[in-house]
């Protein structure tokens, strides 16, 4: 049986290539609405974080998700996020 090949992504503040599942995904669709795309599948440019806290306000104090996105991010998307790292470190 072949082997499946795993995506993977670039987390925008460590820099470190990680399995697209590990990642939470930020998108800047056409109309300049941002999102928190928890299923990896939303049209629109994306850029990935990674599932830790440290990560996020490395990203966040740099503004690396408005430099890769091109857009100021909300707090509110910044909120989200934290929310869904501590939900998936309960996990």
């Amino acid at each position: 049986m072949k082997k499946r090949k795993i995506p993977m992504r670039k987390c925008v503040a460590c820099h470190e290539n990680k399995p697209k599942k590990e990642l939470i995904r930020v998108v800047k669709d056409k109309g300049g609405n941002i999102e928190v795309d928890l299923t990896g599948k939303m049209n629109g440019r994306g850029a990935y974080i990674c599932l830790n806290e440290e990560c996020l306000m490395n990203a966040k104090r740099n503004q690396k998700l408005k430099k890769a996105l091109d857009i100021d991010i909300p707090d509110e998307i910044y909120d989200k996020l934290k929310d869904t790292i501590l939900k998936f470190s309960k996990e």
